[in-house]
């Protein structure tokens, strides 16, 4: 019985770690190889995981993969801009990006980093400080925001405009954000699911990539488990409502950063 909860726990916990994963290496491809290796790693040596905090097990065996030496899965760059973000990566302080997304996108105290890290909670904190630092000279970017509420259309056009970066426009349907995407192409879609007049915001971002072409998506949602469900291609990009403002930051940033071969190329 308790394996059996345990299985379930895991199962549970699993979607959150390929969100994670794609955030970090910022490709569906390579962050859902990695969510999976580390299920196999899992099924091998079940004593990797601790019963009383399976998401701390799960995400620190995640990390042991990263960190192999004998590089586990393949993550080879599909394309020019992934080849320049890998290689700007490998010129950052190592594990800065990741403390900052466990505690921003995964909204992880400093004793849960720096179990998965192994590392001093003091010293997760300051990688956190310094990964803001380094990713905090992304280019300007163009952001379209989808998004029915009006309060926090405007909320989330204040963080993004805080950054440095401009707001193309603010729709709350589907047919408005084709048109204001045709009107000016967006580097970067801050997309809901649900828009004012029941139509879709997956969908709409679906039609503006097939339209457009490759635009890094940020879903932000009050119901995540409808798109982490594992059943089809998931968003690289996931916020819970009610978000953070440092976790719509972190995230844009990241966004940018691995859309951007000037931005990485500059830095």
């Amino acid at each position: 019985m308790a394996s059996a909860n345990i299985a379930q726990s895991i199962s549970q916990e699993v979607r959150y770690l390929r969100r994670y994963a794609r955030a970090l290496t910022g490709s569906q491809r390579a962050g859902d190889n990695y969510a999976a290796a580390t299920l196999e790693a899992i099924l091998a040596e079940p004593n990797l995981v601790q019963a009383d905090d399976i998401r701390v097990s799960l995400f620190r065996t995640f990390h042991a993969l990263w960190h192999s030496s004998g590089q586990p899965v393949e993550v080879q760059p599909e394309n020019a801009r992934e080849m320049h973000a890998q290689a700007f990566l490998r010129r950052l302080t190592p594990n800065s990006r990741e403390a900052l997304l466990l505690h921003t996108i995964e909204e992880m105290d400093w004793e849960r980093i720096s179990r998965i890290m192994e590392i001093c909670p003091g010293d997760a904190e300051e990688l956190v400080a310094i990964a803001r630092r380094e990713l905090a000279d992304t280019l300007s970017a163009n952001v379209l925001i989808i998004e029915d509420e009006t309060i926090i259309a405007m909320d989330l056009k204040d963080i993004v405009q805080a950054m440095g970066h401009k707001v193309t426009g603010i729709a709350r349907t589907h047919k408005a954000a084709v048109d204001l995407a045709h009107r000016r192409r967006p580097d970067v879609i801050l997309s809901d699911i649900q828009l004012a007049d029941g139509s879709s915001g997956v969908e709409a971002v679906s039609q503006l990539l097939s339209d457009l072409g490759d635009i890094p998506v940020i879903f932000i949602t009050a119901f995540p488990e409808r798109l982490l469900t594992g059943e089809r291609p998931e968003p690289t990009y996931l916020l819970q409502k009610p978000y953070s403002e440092e976790q719509v930051a972190s995230a844009l940033s990241q966004a940018i950063f691995f859309s951007s071969k000037e931005g990485i190329a500059a830095a």
